[in-house]
């Protein structure tokens, strides 16, 4: 069983990112202190496969990467990553099922 899920969608934002921003390796996400609600969300690059540690999760589908450090892992376990294109803008959405509060921006939550 994978930690968590990752849509279509967002796969397809993750591989657009890689594309853009050649010489980059995945797409990485954190969870780092902080934030209105105590936790927030850092997306991110890994630039080489070498800043991809032991512990780390790796999603690898072949044409794009994504990234999840050992101790964020802990935090979005269960999680539903997606990519939702709206008329005034698009974001990738975190649906966390550890979260038991957040604030409005979608990037902060609270354990």
């Amino acid at each position: 069983m994978k930690p968590f899920e990752i849509t279509d969608s967002a796969k397809a934002q993750i591989e657009r990112l890689l594309e853009k921003n050649t010489g980059k390796y995945a797409v990485s996400l954190a969870v780092l202190g902080g934030g209105c609600a105590g936790f927030k969300y850092e997306w991110g690059f890994a630039d080489t496969k070498e800043n991809v540690a032991e512990g780390d999760h790796m999603e690898d589908w072949g044409t794009g990467r994504f990234v999840v450090d050992e101790t964020s892992l802990l935090y979005v376990m269960g999680t539903k990553i997606d990519w939702v294109e709206e008329t005034f803008g698009s974001q990738f959405e975190i649906s966390n099922p550890n979260s038991s509060s957040s604030c409005g921006c979608g990037e902060s939550f609270g354990i």
